[in-house]
């Protein structure tokens, strides 16, 4: 594999898609740094769920991307450097927005100005779909206007900026990927798909609440967007600074997806959505339908391990939503 023994870091590994990407680092036998966000209760977030034998395999360090100097020591000798970590729950970007300039734009910088003062040889950086509001036109390529309709979406704006502008400016070997919307285990019950699985399968749930149904994603299953991850993270074909798209191409509205998972959890229980649950109506992004073919471009020859069969192809679509659902839902109620 591409990764055997490249010294990786990653921001952000303590989280949902951070840490499922420093597994499939340290299986490829990457010698890989995962940090955690420096906390009193001595927690490494979903790195300590590992196996032990796969936790031996990972130096994990804690600490906070907003202090830079930290950061400049910490990235010193690496080759390749994933940056995940920020603050992402959009409703309390209402209401601490300068929590996310702190963490989403300041952090970024720090990373940004670490990676070229160290040399590091790449930084790949996270975006995400959100930068784009409601669709203009579908399906969204890297060429969508960029729309702030949340303060979480305005500071990933920003990041992206700074992002692009080391490229042009110093030439800095950085780039770019957005992720549509990722779910898979390990997501925090703040995203639809695992609250609405939890109140399926959840006893003491009478129903399920929700807020707004209409909202169509493109949904990505998180084995997907790692893999995403690895290929962009060796890729010689890929621009410096820009970003690349990664989804199914496929809008799914959340009425349909609470449907299916109704169905395939065997659940009658009504749904309500309730309006405390809703983002103000100018903020909602109602439509994200994503355009990747700039990215299978970038990546065209990468063999990446497929998180299904667990046999090496070349990067292709995820299965359908349905089928990934239905595996997700085994999951947590086997």
């Amino acid at each position: 594999m591409a990764y055997r023994g490249k010294r990786v870091y990653v921001t952000g590994a303590d989280g949902f898609i951070g840490s499922h990407l420093t597994e499939a680092l340290a299986a490829a036998g990457a010698k890989v740094t995962a940090l955690a966000q420096y906390n009193s209760f001595d927690s490494a977030g979903w790195l300590d769920d590992l196996s032990p034998d796969l936790r031996a395999e990972i130096t994990v360090q804690r600490g906070d991307i907003r202090d830079a100097a930290f950061m400049r020591r910490e990235l010193e000798g690496h080759d390749v450097v994933f940056h995940l970590a920020a603050l992402i729950a959009i409703p309390h970007s209402y209401v601490a927005a300068a929590s996310y300039v702190d963490t989403n734009i300041h952090g970024t910088l720090n990373i940004l100005e670490a990676v070229r003062q160290n040399g590091v040889g790449r930084m790949i950086h996270t975006s995400t779909s959100e930068v784009y509001g409601t669709a203009q036109v579908t399906p969204i390529t890297e060429a969508h206007p960029l729309q702030g309709q949340s303060p979480y979406s305005a500071t990933k704006i920003g990041a992206d900026m700074l992002v692009e502008s080391f490229a042009r400016s110093f030439d800095s070997p950085v780039y770019i990927l957005r992720p549509f919307n990722t779910y898979g285990p390990r997501q925090s019950e703040r995203a639809v798909i695992p609250t609405v699985i939890r109140q399926a399968l959840d006893p003491s749930c009478d129903a399920i609440r929700i807020g707004d149904d209409r909202p169509k994603r493109d949904f990505n299953y998180v084995g997907d967007t790692v893999d995403a991850f690895l290929a962009l993270g060796v890729s010689d074909n890929a621009p410096r600074g820009r970003a690349l798209n990664t989804g199914t191409g496929v809008a799914v509205a959340v009425a349909e997806v609470v449907a299916a998972i109704r169905e395939l959890t065997g659940t009658n229980k009504p749904v309500i959505t309730e309006a405390g649950r809703q983002r103000p109506a100018e903020s909602e992004v109602m439509l994200l339908l994503a355009a990747s073919d700039a990215l299978q471009t970038a990546t065209l020859c990468f063999e990446v391990l497929n998180h299904l069969s667990g046999l090496c192809i070349p990067l292709i679509p995820p299965l359908p939503l349905r089928c990934l659902l239905l595996l997700y839902c085994c999951e947590l109620h086997p």
